[in-house]
């Protein structure tokens, strides 16, 4: 190994312990004087050094008194028998050097990773780092054999001689193992990983059956992707070769996480090496995969999915029991799967009043460059120590092929040092590793899952490894990277390396080649390779989704309840403690909404939601709400988190009515969550989709705000069912309508959720009342169908006396698709149905009110998919006279429903009716940004409902 070089007098300028820091440590140094265990534990190892360093004189310098440090260590070296060399007051160089030797090991700690023997192409020399060149702190060759206290004991010596010290740190810190920690804030973390890696200088001692068991794993991966390879050639599988070792890792997380009493492993990864992981972590059976090959695999999905895309569970046996293995389905979208990983876990810990996850373990592997690149890791990382979202911390593997995913210039892959850097916003320390060193490889995930179960904290594994291949079997990398490649075809396989090294140790000189024989004679047969999968064995925490297959958005839901329950139930979420105090304004709401639970007044929209919450969790539905400002509610209508003005603190300033609802209720979670849609969104779609029987619901700040999530719709809510099976009953609610607030703060995009209805995939309403959303929010539990619902709630409807509904609609009656006419009309005289969904139905009544139209009749359509075919044409069968039927919207033509509903009005249109539009004009924005403009284009579209059909006109 090379020296690193450079002077002392450079460190001087850039270290800690120098310049204007100068103060602070000289305080920190009388503290130590006083009492050497009021100061950390790093500081104390520092200071233990200067007890031979005399005070300096000077206009400038402190008198402090070193003569008792210096007695106190002399007495120690008598006492242990141990030669230590002692400097005397008028040896100040050797003091010097005794407090160089700490910064010697204090910088090895901090950037010896920088150095470590980590690419197994070894393509470039390893950086030159001066702080770790012993004559960077002054140091000669004479001072090699002389003996320096080292200020701790984690490696094994209280005093070492320079050479010795020296080994060890780049055993330890420069070695196949390059560890990055010293960024915690926490000394007890600190502490626990230099214990961990200087106790044994980062080195395995694995027993003989261990190796052997290391090699068996490295040859399996090898050998599933030399088998397909030569089977399937040229079709994609996206290739683990060269990255072998993170079949043992994976190997070794689950193993040893059973031993630690985890019952279950989520996993979420990308393409690479995901058909190793199912065949050879899983216990997927490797005929099962070559038949998706040959295309003979069963096809029972409306849409289905490529074989590396999909998502697997087994139940496998461990040292410490059965552990069951989830790995997640996931779309080219890579690290999307993140968050909704971790909301799979947390709804698992949920069930197993498991707060801390130690139970269930989220597992998250990387390729380098989206780690590095994708926006949803540093959203979802941001949700690691949050309450709503805890998991218990995650292990992160980074499956680090140096290249990213395709052939792109190295230096263009991402402005930090290590693709891993993002993951020190929280303080997750990484252990970066030679993936040509399988034992290291395995060692640093002991050492990553202990430290996850020890303090429930995120931490990183990075696999240096290589990619064989290009990103897919189709690629010719060398195209663009002719020198990585040659190195890569003359490298001998990790598999080969380890085989070769365990047969020089003894192991067995036909060690290697026995086992790749025997794992092609299993593949051969089709055969599991992995530990025995237990086919027989179920957990009580499994979920049965049973009850919820096969069910039809068209079947009933009785979600009235009785009026004796709606008053109690309104009495418990209207009383507040006596020792609390609300704000006045919030004391008016809890006021009127009591009034609206004697029946008093009608029922506002808040009230309406509150009280399908309170009826929900008093029959044993949880309810989990979540989004930013939810417990408040954007436009302050809901109010569901109350803050007593006396106290602010939020463990006893808080009160939550809806957790009051009864004695044996289910849990009401409500969660302020962080400025993120994409992560916590997608943490909520894996959270209902392990949890059937809870509301699971995600409120966006404004609908418009929902685009910052829309790879999670895409790709999870509106296609899972069809590519891979998955039901999912989760609730999006989009605050949307036009009232002048310009382009961000008006549509949720409903054309969006429009056009990717299909299949009866999800169900998108928009609902106008307090009744409707009460009944709406309650079918979607007590109705045994669980799809996506996509709600398009209003923001002035919040508190318009018009949206209000009579009691009596919540205690019998259901939800309507459609709201048929409300007034009085003849049938027979109806010559024109205006057709509308949402708020602008209240501008249009107002506007035929005005202009005294009884010829006009008003559809409202509440759920715009899937489309209530029968009850829409029933109620416009009421009006056999009306020739002209006209659909009015708020949204320009391009946007929301018209593009999508005239195909379902023109399906159920009679014989020589005319179907025309009013609205906005087609725009490229969501909506004007000027207020009169607005104005002007509302009461046009209001007016353009009543006035003669022009433009676009659909005949039947």
């Amino acid at each position: 190994m090379s020296e690193p070089s450079s002077v002392y007098t450079a460190y001087q300028g850039n270290s800690y312990l120098f310049g204007g820091n100068a103060p602070y440590v000289e305080e920190m140094y009388e503290n130590y004087l006083a009492n050497p265990g009021s100061v950390p534990d790093n500081w104390r190892d520092y200071f233990d050094a200067l007890q031979n360093v005399p005070a300096v004189d000077g206009s400038n310098a402190k008198d402090v008194p070193h003569q008792p440090v210096i007695n106190a260590f002399a007495e120690r070296a008598k006492q242990g028998g141990t030669k230590v060399v002692v400097a005397s007051g008028a040896d100040s160089e050797l003091g010097r050097k005794r407090t160089a030797v700490q910064q010697l090991i204090a910088a090895y700690r901090n950037v010896g990773a920088r150095w470590a023997d980590l690419d197994p192409l070894k393509r470039t020399e390893r950086e030159k780092i001066p702080e770790l060149d012993p004559a960077f702190y002054g140091f000669t060759d004479a001072d090699y054999e002389t003996v320096f206290h080292t200020g701790n004991t984690f490696f094994g010596k209280e005093t070492m001689t320079l050479r010795e010290l020296l080994n060890a740190l780049r055993e330890t810190y420069a070695g196949t193992i390059g560890a990055e920690y010293m960024y915690l804030t926490d000394q007890a973390k600190k502490r626990w990983w230099q214990q961990r890696l200087e106790s044994i200088r980062s080195k395995p001692n694995f027993a003989a059956d261990k190796k052997k068991h290391i090699l068996d794993r490295v040859t399996a991966a090898e050998g599933l992707e030399r088998f397909l390879h030569t089977k399937y050639v040229g079709q994609k599988r996206f290739s683990l070769e060269g990255g072998e070792s993170f079949i043992a890792s994976m190997d070794e997380l689950i193993q040893e996480a059973g031993v630690r009493g985890v019952q279950e492993i989520v996993i979420g990864m990308a393409h690479r090496g995901r058909l190793n992981v199912l065949v050879n972590s899983l216990g997927k059976m490797p005929a099962d995969l070559f038949a998706e090959f040959d295309h003979t695999a069963k096809e029972d999905l409306p849409s289905g999915d490529v074989k590396y895309h999909q998502g697997f569970s087994s139940d496998v046996t461990t040292r410490g029991g059965p552990v069951h293995l989830s790995l997640a389905f996931n779309p080219s979208h890579l690290e999307i799967v993140n968050p909704v990983v971790e909301g799979s876990v947390r709804a698992r810990m949920d069930r197993r009043a498991d707060p801390l996850g130690k139970q269930v373990l989220p597992v998250l592997v990387h390729g380098d460059a989206a780690f590095a690149g994708q926006g949803v890791v540093m959203e979802t990382l941001a949700l690691a120590e949050t309450r709503g979202y805890f998991t218990g911390g995650t292990v992160h593997i980074v499956i680090n092929n140096q290249i990213g995913f395709t052939t792109s210039d190295p230096r263009d892959s991402r402005s930090t040092l290590y693709c891993t850097d993002v993951v020190k916003m929280i303080e997750a320390p990484v252990l970066h590793v030679n993936g040509d060193d399988p034992e290291a490889v395995v060692l640093a995930t002991q050492l990553a899952l202990d430290y996850r179960m020890e303090f429930s904290k995120d931490v990183v594994v990075d696999i240096v490894c290589f990619r064989k291949l290009g990103h897919n079997e189709q690629d010719t990398p060398s195209l663009t990277q002719p020198l990585m490649y040659k190195k890569i075809a003359a490298h001998p396989g990790t598999r080969k390396l380890y085989a070769d090294k365990l047969a020089a140790q003894g192991l067995g000189e036909t060690l290697g080649d026995d086992m790749v024989k025997a794992y092609r004679a299993a593949m051969d047969a089709g055969k599991h390779t992995t530990d025995p999968v237990l086919t027989n064995f179920k957990s009580k925490y499994a979920v049965d989704w049973s009850p919820y297959l096969g069910k039809k958005w068209t079947d009933a839901a009785d979600t009235a309840i009785p009026m004796a329950e709606w008053k109690r139930i309104a009495e418990r979420i209207t009383t507040v403690p006596a020792n609390f105090t609300p704000h006045p304004l919030v004391k008016k709401v809890l006021d009127d909404r009591a009034a609206m639970g004697r029946g008093e007044s009608n029922v506002d929209w808040g009230m309406g939601e509150h009280m399908a919450f309170a009826s929900l969790v008093a029959s044993g539905y949880p309810v989990r709400l979540s989004g930013e400002d939810v417990g408040r509610g954007t436009f302050t209508h809901r109010h569901s988190v109350l803050h007593d003005q006396n106290r602010e603190r939020w463990d006893i300033g808080t009160y939550v009515p809806l957790q009051n609802v009864a004695d044996n209720q289910a849990p009401f979670v409500v969660i302020d969550s962080i400025l993120s849609e994409e992560a916590v969104l997608g943490f909520e779609y894996g959270y209902a989709s392990n949890d059937p029987n809870t509301l699971v619901i995600w409120e966006a700040q404004f609908g418009d705000f929902v685009n910052g999530a829309q790879v999670v719709i895409d790709q999870f809510i509106a296609s899972g069912e069809v590519k891979w099976g998955r039901v999912n009953g989760i609730t999006l609610m989009l605050p949307h309508g036009y009232e002048g607030q310009g382009p961000e703060h008006s549509s949720a995009r409903l054309e969006r959720f429009m056009q990717l209805s299909a299949d009866l995939n999800m169900q998108v309403v928009q609902p106008t009342t307090a009744s409707q959303i009460f009944h709406l929010l309650r079918r979607q539990m007590v109705r045994g169908l669980r799809k996506p619902l996509i709600i398009m709630t209003p923001k002035s409807l919040l508190r318009n006396k018009d949206a209000t509904s009579p009691l009596s609609e919540f205690t019998k009656g259901g939800f309507q698709t459609v709201i048929p006419e409300n007034r009085e009309l003849k049938g027979d005289k109806v010559k024109r149905v205006v057709i509308c969904s949402g708020k602008v139905y209240y501008d249009l009544a107002k506007k035929r009110e005005e202009r005294g139209a009884d010829d006009v009749a008003i559809l409202r359509v509440e759920q715009l998919y899937p489309f209530p075919h029968k009850v829409f044409a029933a109620e416009l069968r009421k009006y056999p006279n009306a020739t002209e039927l006209v659909w009015t919207q708020d949204e320009p033509q391009n946007q929301g429903a018209w593009f999508f509903v005239q195909h379902y009005i023109h399906e159920n249109m009679l014989e020589g009716q005319k179907l025309g539009y009013s609205g906005r004009a087609a725009s490229a924005s969501p909506a004007v940004g000027y207020s009169h403009l607005h104005q002007e284009q509302q009461k046009s579209l209001v007016d353009g409902a009543f006035a003669k059909l022009k433009g676009f006109i659909l005949t039947k």
